[in-house]
């Protein structure tokens, strides 16, 4: 990288304030820090209490190659290649569907993610499973804000909520009566994770509890067969911020508990959850992740399918639906700065208590709880809270049947769609597997000459292709951060990207989740066949 470059970077840093913990809650460019002052009231929140696990080196940077100092005598920006992939491809993890006898029946025929962390500790999540008691498969991205722990909970929860939502009577029955009789409880969901995903260990019997709480009173309901799959994503989202809300106000166990409750509630995360059975594809969206089919059109050429819209300030109907559900006199206040309230950019997510509950209600629990400062929780009523709540975590569920032409479901963080439109991810997403299929092993009908096959090894090299990302998800990446004006990947400033101290990578880019889902076109042709 070059002087003039980093130069650049680190004095753009110094005019600039960020208050940690997310771009989405402030991110202020001023002229002199002198002559603007402004207080942090809200802060990021560590996600794991001390003596629990901690994400602090979950797929953030090597210490090795990441600063932590802005003065430009201790930077550098130097990395190889084989840095810059030991980097990229740390949070790597990929999933080949099969059946029983090694064939793939399933219409998605594999899935590639990968996360790249801004955030110290990253605060994106990701979840992937496939359902054992009902049909699908479920994939879900959460973008966290004012710390993980929301973020972290959401991941380890919702899909046990979406799945239970979908189970039948007898299925729940079955359950309950294990459960009472303190025998085995068959598995709801495989799990496909990666190695340094974590779990809320000391508190996943209270988790277990409050689930189980959700399908007693769906046994309760009459109703048989029960939700249709759109009622049943809305159903599970707004129970589960509603047992967020309600655990940090339930006496706990212990302190511990306690903390990790606050923490949830008190924090933030946007959800967008893809279930996918057979040709049936659905998409719940709560904020602003994003999921975008890729399609193959039969001219070859490639379209994009936008299945979620952004849930902001720039979104027409969440305006429209916000004025509706407050007095005309907060019309003017009700998005400042492009923010609900001046302070949150998402419109609709789970935890935020504070743009919630009563100010009466987070004053009490405040006021009772620990040393709540220690957890980086702080009380504060923004302007004009009059009539919460103002968030919400109710999903926009899209339903989309699948057809042959459907090749791929891109499901990302707002970390990637900062740096690359719903086209170029596309377009990107094609032109890997494309490259992919010329690196196949070389297969011929007739014999040829080693003239010939030299020739093709050369072009081979020619393009880099040696070297090609095998995930898509981390091609993604690369190119979201490295990417120069021409749309290429820029090896120095892929480095300097990669490099930047933790007190200024939030300034250039947020943490990157981005899950891409393969579909098998045999799978639904034979659908479409049979029906």
């Amino acid at each position: 990288m070059s002087r003039t470059v980093s130069s650049w970077i680190l004095s753009s840093a110094r005019s600039s304030i960020v208050l940690q913990g997310k771009g989405r809650w402030y991110s202020i460019r001023i002229p002199n820090r002198n002559k603007t002052k402004w207080k942090l009231v809200f802060s990021k929140t560590c996600p794991y209490p001390a003596g629990s696990c901690s994400l602090d080196s979950t797929f953030s940077l090597p210490k090795a190659f990441r600063h932590t100092s802005t003065e430009e005598e201790h930077f550098s920006f130097q990395l190889s290649p084989a840095q810059i992939n030991d980097i990229l491809r740390a949070g790597e993890l990929s999933h080949k569907t099969l059946g029983l006898n090694g064939k793939n029946a399933n219409s998605v025929l594999r899935f590639e993610s990968n996360q790249l962390a801004s955030n110290s500790p990253m605060e994106d999540r990701r979840s992937a499973a496939t359902c054992l008691q009902t049909a699908g498969m479920m994939f879900g991205v959460f973008d966290g804000h004012a710390g993980a722990a929301c973020a972290q909970a959401v991941s380890e929860r919702l899909l046990h909520y979406i799945a239970v939502s979908l189970m039948s009577r007898q299925s729940l029955e079955e359950i309950e009566l294990a459960v009472e009789a303190m025998k085995p409880v068959r598995p709801i969901l495989q799990w496909h994770r990666h190695p340094n995903d974590v779990e809320y260990q000391e508190i996943a019997s209270q988790y277990f509890e409050n689930l189980r709480v959700y399908w007693q009173h769906l046994l309760d309901l009459d109703t048989e067969p029960g939700f249709s799959l759109e009622e049943a994503m809305i159903c599970a989202f707004k129970r589960l911020d509603s047992d967020i809300s309600l655990e940090v106000q339930a006496p706990q166990e212990s302190e511990l508990m306690r903390n990790i409750a606050l923490q949830v509630a008190f924090s933030g995360a946007t959800a967008c959850v893809a279930h996918i059975d057979g040709v049936h594809l659905h998409v719940a969206n709560t904020g602003d992740c994003r999921a975008v089919l890729g399609v193959c059109e039969e001219d070859g050429t490639w379209s994009t399918l936008p299945l979620t819209r952004d849930h902001n300030a720039y979104d027409e109907f969440e305006i429209r639906r916000l004025k509706r559900e407050h007095p005309r006199s907060e019309e003017k206040t009700l998005f400042v700065n492009d923010r609900l309230l001046g302070i949150l950019m998402p419109s609709r997510a789970f935890g935020d208590v504070q743009l919630k509950w009563s100010k009466e209600l987070q004053h009490s629990i405040l006021e009772n709880s620990c040393d709540v400062e220690a957890l980086n929780i702080y009380q504060y009523v923004p302007p004009n809270y009059h009539t919460p709540p103002y968030l919400t975590a109710e999903p926009e569920v899209t339903y989309h049947k699948l057809r042959s032409k459907d090749k791929f479901l891109v499901i990302a963080s707002d970390g990637l769609w900062e740096m690359l439109s719903n086209e170029k991810v596309v377009k990107l997403v094609a032109g890997h597997l494309t490259e992919l299929n010329v690196q196949k092993p070389l297969t011929f009908k007739k014999p040829v000459n080693l003239g010939y096959m030299h020739n093709l090894l050369l072009q081979r090299k020619s393009k880099g292709l040696a070297s090609l990302d095998q995930n898509i998800a981390t091609h993604l990446i690369r190119h979201a951060i490295g990417s120069n004006e021409y749309g290429e990947v820029d090896p120095e400033k892929l480095a300097a990207m990669l490099t930047l101290p933790e007190d200024l990578a939030r300034m250039y880019r947020d943490d990157i989740t981005v899950t891409v889902v393969y579909f098998n076109a045999e799978t639904i042709e034979d659908y479409y066949r049979n029906h």
